[in-house]
């Protein structure tokens, strides 16, 4: 059987087509690539929700966030904590902010429009299933803290998994797992003896985002740059944007002598 992500139901949709305009803020953003709103179940099936920062190049291309090297991570993450589909995946931007802007997201994220529009996508997503909240990194957790929707759920900050303290960021993660591993119900065919992490991170730290997160016909190989880790030289990301010029062009790698 095919599995893909058809897209969002209706009710989201029309919400996301009601994303507020950035306004004075563009300038802060890779805007003339457009938004990134999700990736995984919005059919109320999902027990933990995970918000992280900001869609990058690979996420535009796959028209799903947390895809690229850092959404590997994550996904090696939830598998950790047993879920191999019944999670939600959402960001603080839905455009890509760029790193050196960083010191204007709160800003940002507390303007009214932003946050109103960015609490009913959050309210609407958690649905009555979920059993916690994961907020990657400062963006996300500041926008956490400006939602009251998350009621009495379980709340996770832990670093972003693009974190430039490795040392914290494993060690963060680490010790959630646990924690979460006692509040979240397994999916059926999760794997009990996925260990937990180590010292520094491996490729068995790693997960691929399933197909079924994907929209129909993405090449079967997106979603697992495990090919670009290992090469030389390293490349994290099979997307990334032109030096020459990275408001307009995008490149996307293909490994060499691929076939399904």
């Amino acid at each position: 059987m095919i599995e893909f992500d058809p897209g969002p139901p209706p009710e989201f949709a029309e919400l996301f087509a009601q994303a507020p305009d950035y306004g004075p803020y563009k300038h802060h953003f890779w805007y003339d690539w457009g938004p990134i709103f999700y990736r995984g179940r919005l059919d109320g099936s999902a027990r933990v929700l995970c918000i992280a920062s900001d869609p990058g190049p690979t996420e535009r291309v796959a028209m799903r966030t947390l895809v690229g090297d850092a959404g590997q991570r994550v996904q090696g993450f939830l598998t950790k904590i047993g879920l191999t589909r019944s999670y939600i995946c959402l960001n603080a931007f839905t455009y890509a902010l760029f790193p050196t802007h960083g010191s204007e997201a709160p800003q940002i994220l507390s303007d009214p429009n932003q946050k109103n529009w960015r609490n009913a996508l959050y309210n609407k997503a958690k649905g009555s299933n979920v059993q916690a909240i994961i907020a990657f990194g400062t963006n996300a957790q500041y926008a956490l803290d400006l939602w009251d929707g998350k009621g009495n759920t379980p709340v996770f900050k832990v670093p972003h998994p693009s974190s430039r303290n490795p040392q914290k960021l494993i060690d963060d993660w680490r010790a959630a797992v646990p924690q979460l591993r006692a509040i979240v119900t397994p999916d059926p065919d999760a794997d009990p003896k996925v260990p937990n992490y180590g010292d520094k991170f491996s490729e068995a730290d790693y997960a691929r985002i399933p197909l079924r997160d994907l929209p129909f016909g993405v090449p079967a190989w997106l979603g697992d740059d495990s090919w670009g880790r290992a090469a030389t030289p390293r490349h994290d990301n099979c997307v990334s944007r032109a030096k020459s010029d990275e408001f307009h062009t995008l490149t996307w790698i293909a490994p060499h002598g691929y076939r399904r």
